[in-house]
């Protein structure tokens, strides 16, 4: 379906660079300059001990997938100073984000530390390995991953706290699990109708935890 956007003369939009650039101001010398292209051993340290990663991709036309990612701190494998390979783990079989590196390569990583309002952000080009020597260090209670995504870094760079620090999201106080309703219940009501509330209360329950190195959902 070809895009069509949407026209409301109440919006004002924004399309020339300039004005961009104009509006925000310049970026500091700091701002501008931090990007390298090769991992620091600081870069280093914080892939290990990240426990979750978001990934972000598109398709040959543009359109985007971000797609989360976790296991034991340090499951992304840094293999040298200019490359890292994730590992597959078993989820429910969509596949959008290899699906995408298969018609474009660019990816954009956010590597996250709990706890930590600064984050370390990777972009570069991808391709899906069927099997390399390093897979077998990326098993993780018995599953040597099937897939692995390897990223040769193009631009490498930590990012400010501002976004943690307004979001509160460290903050145990500010945390509002249960003002939604539950997975099961929001499966029910968007996803799977005709399936009993019981059912899948009982399968995303205690036993979900369960099935983490195995496919499905």
């Amino acid at each position: 379906m070809r895009y069509r956007p949407r026209v409301d003369p109440a919006y004002r939009e924004l399309t020339d660079p300039a004005e961009l650039r104009a509006l925000l101001g310049e970026p500091s010398v700091r701002a501008r300059d931090k990007e390298r292209r090769s991992l620091h051993p600081m870069d280093r340290a914080w892939i290990d001990a990240s426990p979750f990663v978001l990934v972000a991709t598109a398709d040959a036309e543009g359109r985007c997938d971000v797609s989360p990612k976790g296991d034991p701190a340090g499951f992304v494998h840094v293999v040298d100073e200019q490359t890292l390979a994730m590992p597959e783990r078993p989820g429910n079989r969509r596949a959008d984000g290899f699906h995408n590196v298969l018609s474009n390569p660019h990816v954009g990583l956010i590597f996250l530390i709990p706890g930590r309002t600064d984050t370390l952000r990777i972009n570069g080009r991808a391709r899906v390995l069927t099997d390399a020597p390093f897979f077998d260090a990326m098993v993780v209670a018995g599953h040597r991953p099937k897939l692995a995504l390897l990223v040769e870094i193009e631009a490498i760079f930590h990012h400010c706290a501002k976004a943690f620090l307004r979001s509160q999201l460290w903050e145990p106080e500010s945390w509002r699990p249960t003002q939604l309703p539950s997975r099961a219940q929001m499966v029910k009501a968007i996803e799977a109708p005709a399936e009993s509330l019981e059912e899948l209360e009982a399968y995303y329950g205690p036993a979900y935890a369960e099935g983490l190195y195995r496919a499905g959902e």
